[in-house]
């Protein structure tokens, strides 16, 4: 998929190829629920999403105002950075001012629950390779952050809370079909870390995932998916 880099003073600058934006959920929300330790669930009635696009809603675990951590559902996406039209979903410069506010204050820190990632083959044509946990998909998350906007996204004028996904460096198994990133993947206590930890603890875990600890799961025909890096 198309990135916007940014130039040293932060103007856009070209559009190069870059981590895919789509992934999946396909466990239940109270496995999520109970994967991400949250409180309370406020997502609805909401199925299993096999296939999660830039600007599409989907399940996301933060703390609420009074402290409390929940899962709401937000929309995949930050607003449009320097004119652009896609939504900038995935954090990629943790030094940046764009990010360094959300990143500082736990409460606009987030972790998305996922079962698998798509990463896309450098061929012709295009073949998205599914990277997971194992065959059977057991949860993660990705690190993320979050913020509320108010503004038209899609047919819905109004506010939205928002979400986009950190990448780091590509681990040894990712590498391979994309050399530039991945997302930054976190299990077990490390949700804890990232929600509730100092901003120096929470950073720490931006690292590549354990290569031995995924595998490819799937690969096929490449997606389509659009969003922009910062």
């Amino acid at each position: 998929m198309l990135r916007r880099t940014l130039s040293r003073r932060g103007a856009p600058r070209k559009w190069t190829l870059r981590m895919c934006n789509l992934y999946s959920m396909t466990k239940s929300r109270e496995a999520a629920v109970a994967y991400t330790r949250a409180m309370r669930d406020r997502t609805g009635n909401q199925p299993p999403l096999p296939a999660i696009f830039p600007d599409q809603m989907a399940p996301v675990v933060g703390n609420s105002k009074a402290g409390l951590r929940e899962m709401v559902m937000m929309r995949w996406g930050f607003p449009p950075a320097g004119g652009g039209k896609r939504p900038v979903t995935n954090v990629r410069n943790l030094n940046s001012n764009y990010w360094k506010g959300w990143l500082d204050d736990p409460r606009f820190r987030c972790v998305v629950p996922a079962t698998s990632f798509v990463e896309y083959s450098d061929t012709t044509p295009k073949i998205a390779h599914w990277f997971g946990l194992g065959d059977d998909r057991p949860l993660f998350c990705f690190a993320g952050v979050w913020r509320p906007w108010s503004g038209v996204r899609g047919k819905e004028d109004g506010t939205h809370l928002l979400y986009a996904i950190l990448t780091t460096e590509p681990n040894g198994l990712t590498k391979p079909i994309h050399a530039e990133a991945m997302p930054v993947m976190l299990t077990g206590d490390e949700i804890d870390v990232w929600l509730e930890g100092s901003t120096e603890d929470a950073l720490a875990l931006a690292k590549p995932f354990p290569a031995d600890r995924m595998k490819i799961v799937l690969s096929g025909p490449r997606e389509d998916a659009g969003g922009e890096t910062l």
